[in-house]
């Protein structure tokens, strides 16, 4: 069972890591241990990274497996069907490694569930 997600917090993120336009932007510094990471992912063009609850559950199984692993607190995320955004505390391993992880095994899941052989996402995770 996948770890359970917390709701978001009412903090402001210090730092602001996203991917949006084929561009990384890091602000605030980001990567030190205890910062909270905005981080925002687009499907390529655009394009829907999410069809329906399944793809959606699946993300979320996946993220809370990744999140449980290496011990990274999640303040909050939302599933836009182009898009995600999810607030993260970072921790000991970095936000970009997380991130990796995540998009390739989910990317990876999608691709063969709705037989696709092209990438999802918008642009590697910088780091």
């Amino acid at each position: 069972m996948p770890a359970r997600l917390a709701r978001p917090s009412h903090s402001p993120a210090r730092s602001c890591l996203a991917m949006a336009g084929g561009e990384a932007l890091l602000a605030g510094g980001g990567q030190a241990p205890g910062t909270l990471d905005h981080v925002i992912c687009w499907g390529i063009e655009r394009r829907n990274i999410f069809k329906d609850n399944t793809d959606r559950n699946r993300f979320l199984e996946r993220l809370g497996s990744v999140l449980q692993k290496t011990f990274t607190p999640c303040y909050g995320w939302a599933l836009i069907p182009n898009h995600f955004h999810l607030l993260l505390k970072t921790g000991k391993e970095p936000i970009a490694q997380i991130m990796r992880r995540l998009l390739t095994g989910y990317a990876v899941t999608f691709n063969r569930r709705h037989r696709r052989y092209c990438r999802l996402f918008q642009n590697r995770y910088p780091g």
